[in-house]
């Protein structure tokens, strides 16, 4: 009889930190390596999946991480963001996602979906009107999976990847 392995969603911790900025910075660069320059990605890596900035984003009351797990093994993570640590809209009635990631290995594997359930089931506790994020409008896969899930496109804004400005499309779930 064959067995589905299970993944399990679970909320990340500060003895976790150094596996955070590991899955953090491995499944940043699988996702956007190929299309970036590499002294560009080195300088994004370093600032943003620092020791220093990942304790302080865990120990931020307004921000949370949660791992997707298989065996034991991390393979996938989400960022959620309220109220003040939300990176543009700051809006009390919203909830950001700020990073859904799951390593290459594991996509199209139902990964993301689960931990895109979770941020709305985060939402939902804290009577969240919409869910919103911002995705790099060159990241196809990313667009057409918030699409596929109810997301709208509302505007667009500027994400600095080292010295390259690129343009992120932001786009909003209604949960009412």
């Amino acid at each position: 009889m064959y067995i589905m392995e299970t993944i399990r969603i679970r909320k990340v911790i500060a003895d976790d930190i150094d596996t955070l900025q590991s899955i953090g910075r491995q499944t940043f660069s699988e996702t956007f390596s190929a299309g970036n320059a590499e002294a560009n990605m080195k300088e994004y890596l370093e600032e943003s999946f620092s020791l220093e900035r990942l304790i302080a984003e865990l120990s931020n009351q307004n921000s949370e991480f949660y791992f997707a797990e298989l065996n034991n093994n991390v393979i996938g993570y989400l960022k959620l963001n309220s109220g003040q640590a939300q990176t543009e809209l700051k809006e009390h009635n919203a909830l950001e996602i700020e990073r859904i990631y799951v390593l290459n290995e594991f996509h199209g594997k139902n990964v993301g979906q689960l931990l895109f359930e979770k941020a709305l089931q985060a939402a939902r506790l804290i009577s969240a009107d919409y869910v919103w994020l911002g995705v790099w409008e060159k990241n196809v896969r990313a667009v057409s999976f918030y699409k596929k899930n109810g997301f709208i496109e509302f505007d667009k804004h500027i994400f600095k990847l080292g010295e390259d400005e690129q343009t992120d499309i932001m786009m909003k779930l209604p949960l009412q």
